[in-house]
């Protein structure tokens, strides 16, 4: 590799989308080279791990096109803006998603979800505490709340059942940090 660096020299709107947009940088390279690169801009998103006082975790199921069929994943959603607290995020999407609402809500973790082409960061909270109440869903949203021993959770992960990223990253450190489950 040459004594050069990476410097972006240029960036082109492709698409603006509602949840993304998507750019494609013109970047030089170490050796002097130019390239063109992708880039998707995303605001950011916060996630809950809803744990009820008997251990079992809070989980929606959910269709996602993406994939063509439903997936279980902990609740979670993009941010308003991105001068939005995650916290705040991170408990409107509880409430929204599963109607449950955290006496404490404490940050677990936060990670950029595809570093290789996206700057989405999820920040990660442990939601306690939970007082139920009724799900109040977007008008394109229709999921269904689960409650699942999180040993249970761990082992729909190993077996490949549950394949989210979010999901994996929030239940095992959950349980790493906690010793729960394991």
């Amino acid at each position: 590799m040459a004594d050069g660096h990476y410097e972006r020299v240029g960036r082109t709107l492709v698409h603006k989308g509602v949840i993304i947009d998507y750019y494609t940088d013109r970047m030089s390279l170490p050796d002097g080279r130019e390239e063109d690169w992708d880039l998707i801009d995303h605001k950011g998103a916060a996630a809950a791990v809803a744990v009820l006082e008997d251990g079992r975790v809070l989980m929606v199921r959910q269709y996602r096109n993406t994939l063509g069929r439903e997936t279980l994943e902990i609740p979670a959603g993009g941010l308003q803006s991105r001068e939005e607290p995650t916290a705040d995020a991170a408990a409107r999407e509880l409430s929204e998603e599963t109607g449950y609402t955290a006496g404490s809500m404490e940050k677990l973790l936060s990670f950029c979800s595809t570093i290789a082409f996206c700057n989405e960061k999820i920040d990660i909270y442990v939601a306690k505490d939970l007082k139920p109440g009724k799900q109040h869903l977007d008008d394109d949203e229709f999921l269904n709340v689960e409650k699942i021993p999180l040993k249970d959770v761990i082992r729909m992960i190993y077996d490949g059942k549950i394949q989210d990223g979010k999901t994996i990253a929030a239940i095992m450190t959950y349980a790493g940090k906690y010793g729960a489950g394991i």
